[in-house]
């Protein structure tokens, strides 16, 4: 079974989370584990109010994963976002999946995780303001970019960043993964209803 950790901090984007997670247990077929790690695993607030409760805090998150995927929010610029770092290395060395959206991915190229994949985020020359980014030339001005096992969107790319993640993992074939984005993007009236 598959395992999915997404690492949420106070005010973190709530429709950023749904759209993945729900995908990935539809199209999955309830194969896929999503799991919540926080800095600790007292109940974290969402930019919606929404009060989520972390199956992990960072010290007991398991290595056992497939993917960590940073949920954009509010908190990625406050120094508490850096206990976060060791996650991510773990995740680069072990060659798993890592998903950032929103501020998480300029986040995680002010750490310069960004330097060795081609990627987006919500603005180039915020990245060029940290001494560790160096890797201008890999950005693609796209809504999601997938890239050496590492997937990135902006902040208006909920969607885009679950298809890429969905790709990522294998978690359907292409024709599931594009009804289903097709399906949420274009409208219940326009697309055509997806065969999960």
């Amino acid at each position: 079974m598959k395992k999915i950790v997404y690492v949420i901090l106070e005010q973190w984007a709530d429709w950023e989370l749904a759209y993945i997670s729900s995908a990935v247990n539809m199209l999955g077929g309830g194969k896929i584990e999503n799991k919540i790690a926080s800095l600790t695993k007292d109940a974290v607030t969402s930019i919606g109010g929404i009060k989520c409760l972390p199956d992990y805090d960072l010290q007991s998150t398991p290595a056992d994963y497939d993917a960590l995927i940073l949920i954009g929010g509010m908190s990625w610029r406050s120094d508490n976002a850096l206990l976060v770092k060791p996650l991510i290395e773990g995740c680069i060395k072990g060659g798993k999946v890592l998903g950032a959206i929103c501020d998480a991915c300029r986040f995680i190229g002010s750490l310069g995780f960004l330097n060795n994949a081609k990627h987006t985020a919500n603005d180039l020359n915020e990245l060029m303001q940290y001494a560790a980014y160096t890797n201008a030339q890999g950005f693609v001005p796209r809504q999601a970019v997938s890239d050496n096992y590492i997937v990135t969107a902006n902040g208006t790319a909920a969607l885009e960043f679950a298809k890429e993640i969905l790709k990522a993992l294998f978690i359907a074939d292409d024709e599931q993964i594009k009804d289903w984005y097709d399906f949420h993007k274009l409208g219940f009236y326009t697309a055509a209803m997806p065969k999960m």
